[in-house]
């Protein structure tokens, strides 16, 4: 005879199965979408390895040279003059230390001229 107790254990066992199993299939599933994005990461490495290797192709200095040979022509090309390199000193200054205009000192002025107070002391806050 079954007593009561075989059969909450019978229940109790039959559950940690049933758990076990569920836990079993999600960490199944887990690991193939993990599979699924190594190998999406795998891809876009070698995606990148052959775009890397084909800009130093398309880079290589002797095939710009012959390029520049065939379609110099249309394109004219010339070398960079050493007249137009600049040195940082020689750059214009910038836009905050250039001295305002007359109209720009203007506005100011009226600005400054609305944002006046009337000094009265409210005790309130002090200015």
């Amino acid at each position: 005879m079954l007593r009561t107790l075989d059969i909450v254990l019978i229940v109790v066992m039959t559950a940690a199965a049933t758990v076990t199993y569920t836990i079993k299939h999600q960490a199944e599933n887990k690991l193939d979408q993990v599979r699924k994005l190594d190998a999406a990461i795998k891809l876009e490495e070698d995606t990148i390895d052959l775009l890397r290797a084909d800009w130093a192709l398309l880079t290589q200095p002797n095939r710009l040279e012959r390029l520049v040979g065939a379609f110099g022509a249309d394109l004219q090309l010339a070398p960079t003059p050493s007249t137009q390199l600049v040195r940082p000193q020689e750059l214009p200054m910038l836009k905050a230390d250039v001295p305002p205009t007359e109209e720009e000192k203007k506005l100011a002025a009226a600005k400054a001229a609305e944002q006046t107070t009337d000094n009265i002391a409210t005790g309130s806050v002090a200015h």
